[in-house]
C-alpha cells in the first residue's frame, strides 16, 4: 500500500466534498490514483460531485473578444473579486484578449511575449499591474472560435459562451449561448461525447447495477438507463431549453433551423483551489480522533 500526501488527500477531499478519512482510505487503496479513486467513490455512490472537473474558485475575469468570424475567449485570474471590478485590471484584461486575437495567439506563454505597448510586453505590463494593485495576476488561458455566425454571452465577469452556428437568427444564437452558460453541457450531440468518457461512465453505471444483484437484463437496462441520464444532462441538444424548459434544445433547433457547429464555455477558476484551510490541524485532530 503506497503512502497517499497530505496534499492529495486534500485535492481529493476539495474533489468530492467527502471526509478525509475516507479520501485517505480511497487514495491508499488505489496506490495514490486520484482518478481511480474518484471513479470508485462514485461507484459505491459515495462521491455525487465527483463528476465536476474541479472546484470554481479563483477569482477574475472572462473576456470575450470579436472581429468578424473569429471570437477569442480569455481567462485572466486575480485573487479577489474586488480586484476583478478594478478598472485597471478590466483595462488590461481586455487589451490582452484583443492582442491575442488580433495575433491569433492562445497559448499563455506565447500571449505573455506579445507587445503591449510603451516597450512594454504583456508580461512587463502584468507584472507592473500586479506592482500597482498589490494582487496576484496571471492570464490564464484562451481559445478561439471560428465561424460565419458567432453568438455571445458572458454573465458578469464569471462566465463567457461564444457558439458557432449556422442559420437561425441573432436572437436565437444569443438565447442559446445563455442556455449553455447556464446549463454547461460538454458536447452539441451523443456523438460529440469522447468515446473515453463514455466508456468511463459505463464501468461506473455497471458497477453501480451489479451491486443491485438484479438478473443480468435488468441490470442492462440499469446501465442504459444510467448513461441515458447522463447524456440528458451533458449534450446540448438533449438539455431543457434556459427559455422553454417543456422543450430540448433539439427542438428548437430544428424549428429554427439551426445547426450548431461548436461552442466554447469559459468559467472562472474551474479547477483552481482558492479555499486555504488549516489541514494540518484537521490531519493532526483526525489522526488523534482515529488513535482513541
Amino acid at each position: 500500500m503506497a503512502k497517499v500526501s497530505a496534499k492529495l488527500v486534500k485535492e481529493l477531499r476539495d474533489r468530492t466534498g467527502l471526509g478525509m478519512m475516507e479520501c485517505k482510505k480511497a487514495l491508499e487503496e488505489t496506490d495514490g490514483d486520484i482518478e481511480v479513486a474518484i471513479d470508485n467513490l462514485r461507484k459505491s455512490g459515495q462521491a455525487k460531485a465527483a463528476k465536476k472537473a474541479g472546484n470554481i474558485a479563483a477569482d477574475g475575469a472572462i473576456i470575450i473578444a470579436q472581429e468578424g468570424n473569429k471570437a477569442l475567449l480569455l481567462e485572466v485570474n486575480c485573487q479577489t473579486d474586488f480586484v476583478a471590478k478594478d478598472e485597471n485590471f478590466t483595462a488590461f484584461a481586455e487589451k490582452v484578449a484583443q492582442l491575442a486575437l488580433e495575433n491569433g495567439v492562445t497559448d499563455a506563454a506565447q500571449i505573455a511575449e506579445l507587445p503591449y505597448g510603451d516597450g512594454q510586453s504583456v508580461e512587463e505590463a502584468r507584472v507592473a499591474l500586479v506592482q500597482k494593485i498589490g494582487e496576484n495576476i496571471q492570464v490564464r488561458r484562451a481559445q478561439i472560435v471560428e465561424g460565419d455566425n458567432l453568438a455571445s454571452y458572458r454573465h458578469g465577469l464569471r462566465i463567457g459562451v461564444v457558439v458557432a452556428t449556422e442559420g437561425g437568427s441573432e436572437e436565437t444564437g444569443k438565447n442559446l449561448a445563455m442556455h449553455i452558460a447556464a446549463f454547461n453541457p460538454v458536447a452539441v450531440n451523443d456523438t460529440d461525447v469522447p468515446a473515453d468518457v463514455l466508456a468511463r461512465e459505463k464501468e461506473i453505471a455497471e458497477a453501480k447495477a451489479r451491486e443491485s444483484g438484479k438478473p443480468d437484463n435488468i441490470v442492462e437496462k440499469m446501465i442504459e438507463g444510467s448513461l441515458r441520464k447522463y447524456l440528458d444532462e451533458v449534450t446540448l441538444v438533449r438539455q431543457p431549453y434556459v427559455m422553454d424548459n417543456d422543450k430540448k434544445v433539439g427542438d428548437i433547433l430544428k424549428a429554427d433551423g439551426v445547426t450548431v457547429h461548436n461552442f466554447v464555455r469559459f468559467e472562472v477558476g474551474e479547477g483552481i483551489e482558492k479555499k486555504q484551510e488549516d489541514f494540518a490541524a484537521e490531519v493532526a485532530a483526525a489522526q488523534a480522533s482515529a488513535a482513541k
